[in-house]
């Protein structure tokens, strides 16, 4: 299949393009393949039916099998995505495994698969590395391990249809498949001491005799209804929970994530970096910089490469443990803290200027705009910490120089806007929030006037454009009242939402499709899929702004669940990693790991501070 247009789509988007034919099957010597399909005015069938016609016992290994599903998830320029392009939500849930396909620009009719018949075990990708950050790759759906005696068969089978959005998405799924089971959790991510809530719905009949529950291969003893399944369990210990699940027969899971509580996490996320991420060193430049760890090796690692330099995205780990000592007094912690100050101010930051640089010894070979609102938060928390005024007037004067240098017509991310407002107001600078007020309409009139028209950044077209979009709109409406940027907001958050699935694992709930940054701030320097990365919280930050404006409650429980989503990137002894490569291999390369390097991940934790403000 070459070609899959809905015919009432006005944008003729084929859902089904890429490198490799849809449905080409790659398996080992000994096993052939047939398919049949059959098409609808609203569906199609297919079906792929395996035989050994060896004459020897087959068994496979995951990666054995693969069959290709490209649907169309590339990034050429916004103006083709929101139209011609698809983000890719897979669930690879043994017998209950779909794919959410969605337009990106978030009008229907979009795409759904569901698998009927048969059992997958995981995703692979492959990706043209010439389109380096702006491809996704080709989808390939790997069949779960099999063994196969010689003439015998085995069938995958699966719909493809049509649906209107995530929520007629999954009622569509009970239409064609007879056997799915829905499956749900309270939160994908817990911390110690909460609760564990499961719920689990087939659509068809069963009696209790059906069920059978296991989490990390001990029996559960659930709820159980007519109509659904209860897991209670409390959450008494760390790590990973693995939910084997078994209805009348048919298979899948859901992973739930156990992290230490939060004030814990935090902690000793703190306390690692104080110990093992601050370099000591009075002959180097880097004195006082919070640097890479690699969690591989054991030590601290800096290079002169942008995303392992000494500035950058790393202020994260400053800008959390400056947010974390204001509730919480620890002298270790400041000293560091202050150490780190003296660094940012004498390599990164001209406190006159404004300028933010790029990397220590106040290095601008690269004069990179997101650096700039990142120093602002920095010295924003400082203000808060100390209650100084020089603080805030750095906070100006970073935010100043980056709208200096063009910053109307870019969408950084993480723009105080409605902080920054507040505390000049708070501290009477009155010319100073005249002049910013003035430069945060600026930016607010360049992003409403282009609508989903954006400017390509480091990625053509990605979650951390669109997010501050939104932000910078809602936050402007938090400053003036003004309905436009409320009404920009709603039209930014809606494609927004596109990029965020809903599949019971923690890796996946909530979490933002993004999928080159283990290539750029990891170790392995692998691209694909990265679930979680911690920028995904940034739509997280958006729900939330739209809660606090709206009081629409179900966007908080989504912001929660967002925030939650990016915090498996911690580990309970304060170790991190920068990313999660999640599919099961790239390029033919085993993938599915975290990251060793504990990077730029700092903000994810940042964020849930700010969100719970304990």
């Amino acid at each position: 299949m070459k070609e899959l247009v809905n015919r009432n789509d006005p944008y003729k988007m084929n859902w089904i393009e890429g490198n490799v034919e849809w449905g080409t099957v790659k398996k080992p010597v000994g096993i052939e393949v047939t398919l049949t399909s059959e098409y609808t005015d609203d569906a199609v069938m297919e079906r792929y039916c395996f035989t050994n016609v060896s004459e020897k016992d087959i068994f496979t290994s995951l990666r054995d099998i693969s069959i290709y599903t490209p649907f169309n998830d590339d990034y050429k320029d916004s103006a083709t995505c929101i139209q011609k392009r698809c983000h890719t939500h897979i669930f690879c849930g043994e017998e209950i495994t779909y794919i959410m396909a969605l337009r990106m620009g978030g009008e229907g009719p979009h795409l759904g698969l569901t698998v009927t018949e048969g059992s997958i075990g995981g995703y692979s990708v492959e990706r043209s590395l010439d389109k380096s950050s702006n491809d996704r790759g080709d989808f390939i759906l790997h069949p779960s391990p099999v063994a196969l005696s010689p003439g015998e068969s085995f069938t995958v089978s699966w719909t493809l249809f049509w649906h209107e959005g995530k929520k007629d998405f999954y009622e569509k799924i009970k239409q064609y498949h007879k056997r799915y089971i829905a499956v749900n959790a309270e939160n994908y991510t817990v911390f110690s001491q909460e609760e564990i809530r499961l719920t689990i719905c087939p659509v068809f009949e069963f009696t209790k005799d059906d069920v059978d529950i296991k989490v990390n291969g001990k029996n559960v003893v659930p709820e159980i209804s007519k109509t659904q399944i209860r897991v209670l369990k409390k959450a008494d210990s760390i790590g990973e929970k693995h939910f084997d699940i078994q209805i009348a027969g048919v298979k899948t899971h859901c992973d739930i994530l156990v992290l230490p509580a939060l004030r814990d996490l935090i902690k000793r996320r703190c306390e690692f970096i104080v110990d093992k991420q601050q370099y000591h060193n009075p002959n180097s430049c880097l004195d006082g910089a919070y640097l890479i760890y690699d969690n591989e090796e054991k030590h601290i690692f800096y290079s002169k490469e942008h995303d392992r330099n000494g500035g950058r995205e790393r202020i994260g780990m400053g800008i959390l443990l400056a947010r974390y000592l204001r509730r919480e007094k620890n002298e270790r912690f400041e000293k560091s803290l202050k150490k780190y100050i003296a660094y940012v101010e004498r390599e990164l930051f001209d406190k006159e200027t404004g300028v933010v640089y790029n990397d220590c010894q106040r290095n601008n070979s690269w004069n990179r705009l997101y650096n700039y609102p990142w120093m602002s938060v920095f010295y924003l928390e400082l203000h808060h910490l100390y209650g100084e005024r020089e603080h805030l007037v750095s906070a100006y004067r970073a935010l100043k120089s980056f709208y200096e240098q063009g910053g109307t017509h870019f969408y950084a991310i993480e723009v105080p806007v409605y902080e920054m407002i507040s505390c000049l107001v708070r501290e009477n600078m009155t010319d100073e929030k005249k002049i910013m007020q003035q430069y945060f309409s600026e930016h607010c009139s360049v992003i409403l006037k282009n609508e989903l028209h954006y400017p390509a950044h480091e990625v053509n077209y990605e979650q951390s454009i669109v997010g501050p979009a939104a932000e910078i709109l809602m936050q402007m409406y938090q400053v003036t009242g003004e309905e436009k940027y409320l009404v920009g907001a709603k039209e930014q958050l809606n494609v927004l939402e596109m990029f965020n699935g809903l599949q019971p694992d923690y890796h996946l709930y909530e979490v933002a499709i993004r999928h080159w940054d283990g290539y750029w701030f990891g170790k392995n320097r692998m691209f694909g899929d990265t679930f979680p990365h911690y920028w995904s919280s940034l739509t997280a930050n958006a729900y939330n702004d739209f809660f606090k404006i709206t009081g629409e409650k179900s966007y908080l429980k989504k912001a929660e669940a967002s925030y939650r989503g990016s915090l498996s990137l911690f580990m309970a002894d304060g170790s991190a990693s920068c990313a999660c490569v999640y599919p099961v291999s790239v390029n033919g390369v085993s993938a599915g790991y975290y990251d060793p390097y504990a990077n730029d991940q700092d903000w994810a934790l940042y964020f849930m501070l700010r969100f719970r403000d304990i």
